[in-house]
């Protein structure tokens, strides 16, 4: 089967979907980043829930980002503490939120998608999650700058 482009962009649009999903579940969890990645590419990619279809994912792109994300945790919870205000560290922010963090964290450090289109990408996930509310703006923000400190150089010339 070829994927064209657009269907190939969907299909990581959803794995960032899901690699979110997979984080809040690992910290809510005693589950390990094998076991998640395997529930979630076996039983949530494509599934069918109450009539409604689940998007497919792309697997690679959602492995590649959860095993970044768990594998430099450390620094990337750091890149994201001193993103954000000194009053909110990151076990202060809302557990979703923060699994949006170490997912797009996770794209800046190991990734070769442009910064703003991650951050987009992400700002879009998180208005699935909030709907009404101000955390897409807290989010842009906070990804904007995670990203100029992670990569530099694709902000120099803008």
């Amino acid at each position: 089967m070829t994927v064209s482009g657009n269907q190939k962009r969907k299909m990581r649009s959803a794995a960032r979907l899901y690699a979110v999903q997979a984080l809040f579940q690992m910290e809510q969890s005693a589950q390990t980043v094998d076991q998640v990645k395997v529930e979630f590419m076996d039983h949530r990619f494509g599934a069918i829930y109450e009539g409604n279809e689940m998007a497919e994912g792309d697997p690679s792109h959602f492995a590649c980002v959860m095993d970044v994300a768990v594998n430099y945790q450390a620094q990337i919870d750091q890149m994201t503490d001193r993103a954000l205000v000194a009053k909110w560290p990151i076990a202060r922010i809302d557990p979703t939120l923060r699994a949006v963090f170490r997912a797009a964290g996770a794209e800046f450090w190991d990734n070769g998608t442009p910064p703003k289109v991650v951050i987009n990408e992400y700002v879009e996930v998180v208005r699935a999650f909030f709907p009404d509310g101000k955390e897409t703006k807290f989010v842009n923000a906070v990804l904007d700058h995670m990203a100029r400190e992670a990569r530099p150089d694709a902000f120099s010339a803008s």
